[in-house]
């Protein structure tokens, strides 16, 4: 004798019997969480500082410290330059140029000793974001 038959009999009878309803409580708190509120603002970015040696550029004690450093970069022997790369930015004053790749600086931090560098450091200060102007 089958005896899954009255066992299929009462789920068909409870399914076609119709729908169930559940009452639900929405006053929990713990269940609806409030709307947060965003502040808007603007939010104003710091000032870049510039002149500026950027990370990776090179500062050498004396001129001819950057140019032994060009010439080790070239391949040719020689003794070696006092140079340090620069890790961060930093603020200078220009103090004179020799071409577009010899600069004198003064780092702008107290004790810090002048020195030479072969970035380029354009006159004025590039555009805010890094947006240049638009060629027509």
């Amino acid at each position: 004798m089958n005896r899954s038959g009255p066992l299929l009999i009462l789920i068909l009878s409870s399914a076609l019997s119709g729908p169930t309803v559940a009452q639900v409580s929405w006053n929990a708190p713990a269940i609806i969480i409030p709307k947060t509120e965003f502040d808007r603002s603007e939010v104003k970015g710091r000032p870049e500082v510039w002149p500026r040696l950027d990370r990776g550029a090179v500062l050498c004690r004396t001129e001819a410290d950057l140019l032994r450093l060009a010439a080790d970069r070239r391949g040719e022997p020689g003794p070696p330059a006092n140079c340090q790369a620069v890790r961060g930015p930093t603020p200078i004053t220009i103090l004179r140029r020799v071409g577009p790749g010899r600069t004198q600086v003064s780092v702008t931090v107290e004790g810090a000793p002048e020195g030479w560098t072969d970035a380029w450091l354009p006159e004025r200060a590039p555009p805010i974001g890094g947006k240049s102007a638009t060629i027509r």
